[in-house]
């Protein structure tokens, strides 16, 4: 058995139609020392039902209360995870079967506390479909609000290096990106490992397809939350806009 527990933690709204696909890429994991800790963000179709097969041992469900967005069910999740290295995948993406072992080796080589990998594009089936990003090797704070190459569902952390305090995730439009820019202000870089070993399924009617809310999303984290000058943000932005579009063709 692999010595330490990684903790991966699944926020499910609605999500029947892709969970088990999501669970099992989980689970099918060549390092085996994991819990899985589904939050069910108050969903309404059959999510529950699906995943009740799952749900033993190193499967975890936690139900809230009210329906709180993804941020508030990823920090549930990091609450009840025991892990040393906690990571997140959405409750409809993929990961290939050696993709936690290959970034726990890589995050111990590194001695880092944050970590992310290439991934790559898919359709609604999480066929991918070639759009493959790959990573820099490293990336601070000042680089990363240039590019918003970090996906969440490459993201992982060294508990033994940061606090859950450190990881908690705003109640804001984008908390992933607002997350890794609040952890690099903490710690000098993370740490990119260039392999695709995620695929991130995307749906045209999905939220996070939408161009516009996507611009109004960054804009408002550099303004609001980071409280950059008005200029700063526009450079910032200039080099977003340039990167996310490369990112899509």
């Amino acid at each position: 058995m692999n010595k330490d527990l990684v903790s991966v933690i699944i926020p499910i709204y609605n999500a029947e139609k892709y969970i088990i696909e999501t669970i099992e890429s989980v689970l099918n994991q060549s390092y085996n020392n994991i819990e899985v800790i589904l939050v069910n963000d108050k969903s309404t179709d059959n999510s529950k039902k699906v995943c009740k097969k799952y749900i033993k041992n190193n499967v975890i469900w936690i139900d809230l209360k009210q329906n709180s967005k993804a941020a508030t069910a990823r920090n549930e999740g990091i609450k009840k995870a025991k892990g040393r290295f906690i990571c997140f995948i959405d409750a409809d993406d993929l990961w290939e079967n050696t993709k936690i072992e290959k970034q726990v080796n890589f995050m111990k080589k590194n001695n880092c506390a944050f970590s992310f990998t290439g991934y790559e594009f898919a359709d609604k089936y999480c066929i991918p479909n070639g759009k493959k990003v790959f990573v820099p090797y490293k990336i601070n704070y000042k680089a990363a609000l240039k590019n918003t190459t970090i996906s969440t569902i490459t993201v992982m952390f060294d508990m033994n290096k940061l606090t859950k305090e450190d990881i908690f995730m705003p109640n804001v439009a984008s908390e992933d990106t607002a997350t890794w820019w609040k952890v690099l202000k903490k710690i000098d870089y993370a740490y990119g490992l260039n392999e695709i070993l995620s695929y991130y399924r995307r749906d045209n009617n999905t939220l996070s397809s939408n161009k516009i809310v996507a611009i109004k999303r960054i804009w408002n984290l550099y303004r609001n939350v980071e409280h950059l000058n008005i200029f700063y943000s526009i450079y910032n932005f200039i080099f977003y806009a340039f990167n996310a579009l490369r990112r899509r063709i």
